[in-house]
C-alpha cells in the first residue's frame, strides 16, 4: 500500500483522494495546509492519520511515502524539490512549473535520487479513451492536423470581474488560462504528434494581467495544430483530428468523455468508451503500477515516456507564454 501526503485541500484533491480510493493501491496519512483546522478536517473526512501547518515538519516526520502536491502553480516547484530531497515520490498537478529553468533543476535533481518516480498528473492521457484516439491515428491514411477545444467558465471569474484577483487569475501564482486547461490541450498535441516546430499563443487579457482565454498555433512539419481555450467563457465545440475525408471527432480536449470516427462518407462510429468513472482513477492506477515496481520493463517504459512528455510540455507552455510576452511573477 502507497502511504500518500497531500499538499492542498482543494476540490481537485479531493477528487483525487477519491480516486485513490476506488483504486484501494494507496492509503492517505498526511495532509498539510497553511491553516491546521483546515488540514484536520480535511484529514477527518478522509480518514488520514495526521496532519501539519508547518512544511518542515511535515517533510521531516510526515509518515507518507508518495506526495500529491495541488497547490497554487507558483508553489510547485519549491515544494516539489523538498519532495525529493526527502526521497518522497512526488505527483504533481499540472502544470509542473512554471518555467524551463524549473524543470530543468527538477531533472537533475531526480539523478541525484534515482529512487525517486516524479509524475505529472495530466489525467486526460492515461484514459483508455486517449488510447482509442492513439491506436485510431495511426489507421489514418494521412494526418491534416488538429483542433482541441476545451472551455469553461471559472466561477474564480466572478470575482476578478468584482476586483478581486483570486490565485487561478494571478500572476504572482502564475494563473491564466494557458496553465489550466490550456495545458490539456497542449498534452493532447505532444502526446498525438511530438513536439512542435514553433509555437505561437495569441491571448485574451483580462484586468489581472493573465490570459483569461486564448488559442495557440503549434507548426509542424506538414499542418498546424489549433488550441482554444478559456476559463471566462463555455464552448460547447467539439475537437477534431483530420485525415483526409475522416475525422477523430472528441467531445471536448479535457474531459475525453466521448470519441468518434467519422468516415469519408460522414459515418459517425464510438471508439473508446464512454464512463463516468473517476477521470483520475486511470493516472491514479498508472502511477501506483510505476511506483509498485519501477524496474518493471512496461512500466520503466511508460515512466519513461511520462517523463519526456512532461518535459516536452512544459517546454511547449513556456514558449506559448513567451511568444505572447506573459511573464509571471519572480521569472
Amino acid at each position: 500500500m502507497i502511504k500518500l501526503g497531500i499538499i492542498g485541500t482543494n476540490w481537485i484533491t479531493q477528487q483525487f483522494i477519491d480516486a485513490i480510493k476506488e483504486s484501494k493501491r494507496y492509503q492517505l496519512t498526511s495532509v498539510y495546509s497553511r491553516h491546521l483546522d483546515t488540514a484536520k478536517s480535511f484529514a477527518d473526512h478522509n480518514g488520514a492519520t495526521e496532519t501539519f501547518d508547518d512544511l518542515k515538519t511535515f517533510f521531516n516526520e510526515g509518515d507518507f511515502d508518495t506526495l500529491y502536491i495541488a497547490s497554487p502553480n507558483s508553489l510547485h516547484f519549491d515544494q516539489a524539490k523538498q519532495a525529493i530531497d526527502h526521497e518522497k515520490n512526488v505527483i504533481v498537478e499540472k502544470p509542473a512549473f512554471m518555467n524551463v529553468d524549473q524543470m530543468d533543476q527538477i531533472q537533475a535533481l531526480l539523478k541525484e535520487h534515482p529512487t525517486v518516480s516524479y509524475f505529472e498528473a495530466a489525467r486526460n492521457i492515461h484514459t483508455p479513451n486517449f488510447r482509442a484516439i492513439s491506436e485510431k491515428l495511426a489507421d489514418l491514411k494521412l494526418v491534416q492536423g488538429a483542433e482541441f477545444t476545451y472551455s469553461k467558465y471559472s466561477s474564480r471569474y466572478d470575482k476578478v470581474l468584482a476586483g478581486e484577483e483570486p490565485n487561478v487569475f494571478s500572476l504572482k501564482f502564475a494563473g491564466g488560462a494557458l496553465q489550466d486547461l490550456g495545458v490539456y490541450t497542449v498534452y493532447d498535441a505532444v502526446t498525438l504528434f511530438g513536439l512542435p516546430t514553433a509555437a505561437t499563443y495569441y491571448p485574451q487579457l483580462v484586468s489581472t494581467g493573465v490570459d483569461g482565454k486564448g488559442t495557440a498555433i503549434l507548426s509542424y512539419p506538414n499542418y498546424n495544430v489549433t488550441l482554444n481555450f478559456s476559463k471566462i467563457s463555455n464552448s460547447y465545440m467539439t475537437s477534431e483530428i483530420y485525415g483526409l475525408k475522416d475525422v477523430i471527432e472528441l467531445d471536448d480536449a479535457g474531459e475525453i468523455q466521448r470519441v468518434n470516427y467519422i468516415d469519408a462518407k460522414g459515418q459517425r462510429s464510438p471508439i473508446g468508451e464512454q464512463t463516468d468513472q473517476n477521470p483520475m482513477l486511470p493516472e491514479a492506477l498508472d502511477f501506483a503500477r510505476v511506483i509498485s515496481d519501477p524496474d518493471n520493463a512496461k512500466n520503466k517504459q511508460d515512466y519513461d515516456r511520462w517523463l519526456k512528455l512532461s518535459v516536452g510540455v512544459n517546454r511547449v507552455l513556456f514558449d506559448l507564454r513567451k511568444s505572447a510576452h506573459i511573464k509571471f511573477e519572480g521569472e
